[in-house]
């Protein structure tokens, strides 16, 4: 295929001297004319292992060429990558000027110059979910007319690179994204990456423009997480390296997929207990830990937003039935439970409540348990429902708030949000 990469910094460069080493055709375009002059002189304008000998191959070939305007270098295409810079703007948002300025450049080309076929335009940018909807089809609406999408396919396709190991990262990335309009595999996408072996996810455009916020977010929140452990393991003579030993050898809990699905809020006996003792401890002996300090203001939060999301479209007054009130399916344990809180929500909202919860019973309630689930929701032992009750039918909606609503046979048609899934509201079959 003949590939052209807009912008030939660390992510363009490494792109494209990848993608000439599996003997595709590739032409970088960037505004810089050292940027290209050093390329085309055999000198990467950037340092990283492994692209000296790939780009000196590819020029070597004939694969790889440079140039500082579009040209006619859209003609013969197949797909054009777009890798611009998307830079801070003052107030924190993307400066969205390359973005916009390729893009119309690009347009302009397709406008211009008929084509035999449909030219796959793939945004690897990192932007705001929207930009795609946004900014680029009402540009290339605007250049090209109506039928646009007759003359180009739109992908967003964000790269996982690493500097340090960004051509080993290329060819063994940890997943591939596929954004497409209607979140279909792309054709031309799926010849680039032929030969590269990654589980693939093929999602609408704002799915895949939000992954790398998600993915950059979670190292930074890893990298001070992992900084405000070891300012107070050093405070308080533990080694921070074994600590840091110990706690990645979990890969069942820690390092894992556990605890990371959007949905119920965190509660129960021990992680906000121990979150308020970690925090107290670092006050005690002088450390600062922003970011453990702000998990319960985040849960609190969390939980108002559940409520909304739970109600969303109900009218004042509905019948609401709650599935699970514990912390946990099949256990009685109402400490700190995230569910207990919604439920209070619901009653001062003026809902009319129902509870079912097979495993509390109020009347077997024991110690704190007791003594907080009662402070907490005093009506308690009138809430609760049995199976025949929520099964009979009558809510205006069902709330899910753990596996305990698998237990009931709930009527067609009958509203349910699933908290744990933060879905919208479906009904039951």
């Amino acid at each position: 295929m003949h590939i052209v990469i807009f912008g030939i910094g660390y992510v363009g460069l490494t792109a494209a001297c990848c993608i000439a080493s599996e003997g595709h055709r590739v032409t970088g375009i960037d505004v810089s004319q050292d940027k290209v002059a050093s390329l085309l002189a055999g000198r990467a304008p950037i340092i990283e292992p492994g692209i000296d000998a790939m780009m000196a191959e590819a020029l070597a070939a004939g694969r790889l060429h440079a140039a500082t305007d579009i040209g006619d270098h859209l003609d013969g295409a197949d797909i054009a990558i777009v890798c611009v810079g998307t830079p801070s703007a003052p107030d924190g948002s993307h400066n969205m000027r390359y973005i916009a300025d390729v893009t119309r450049q690009i347009a302009e080309a397709v406008a211009r110059a008929p084509r035999d076929r449909i030219l796959t335009v793939a945004y690897r940018s990192t932007f705001r979910p929207g930009t795609i909807e946004e900014l680029v089809i009402p540009l290339f609406e605007s250049e090209t007319g109506a039928d646009w999408a007759s003359k180009v396919e739109i992908v967003y396709n964000p790269e996982f690179l690493r500097e340090g190991s960004a051509v080993e990262d290329y060819f063994a990335p940890p997943k591939i994204v596929i954004g497409t309009r209607d979140g279909q595999p792309s054709a031309n996408m799926e010849a680039l990456h032929a030969n590269i072996e990654a589980p693939t996810f093929h999602v609408a455009f704002r799915t895949a423009e939000f992954t790398k916020f998600a993915d950059n977010s979670w190292h930074a929140v890893k990298v001070a997480y992992a900084n405000e452990l070891g300012r107070v393991c050093l405070d308080l003579g533990v080694p921070p390296a074994e600590m840091h030993r110990i706690f990645v050898s979990d890969t069942k809990l820690n390092i894992s997929a556990c605890y990371m699905r959007p949905g119920g809020a965190f509660g129960g006996s021990c992680l906000p207990k121990d979150v308020r003792a970690l925090q107290h401890i670092a006050g005690d002996i002088g450390t600062t830990t922003p970011l453990v300090d702000s998990l319960l203001r985040s849960n609190e939060a969390h939980k108002h937003r559940l409520f909304l999301h739970a109600t969303a479209g109900l009218a004042p007054g509905a019948r609401v039935l709650m599935a699970g009130l514990a912390f946990k399916a099949d256990t009685d344990d109402l400490r700190e439970s995230p569910n207990v809180d919604l439920a209070r929500k619901l009653l001062t909202a003026g809902y009319r409540l129902d509870i079912f919860d097979p495993a509390v019973d109020a009347r077997k309630l024991i110690g704190a348990n007791l003594g907080y689930a009662y402070s907490q929701l005093p009506q308690l032992s009138r809430l609760l429902v049995g199976r025949d009750t929520a099964e009979a039918g009558g809510y205006d909606r069902v709330i899910a708030t753990n596996r305990t609503v698998r237990l009931l046979s709930l009527p067609r048609g009958t509203q349910i949000v699933d908290l744990g899934r933060l879905d919208a509201v479906r009904e039951a079959e």
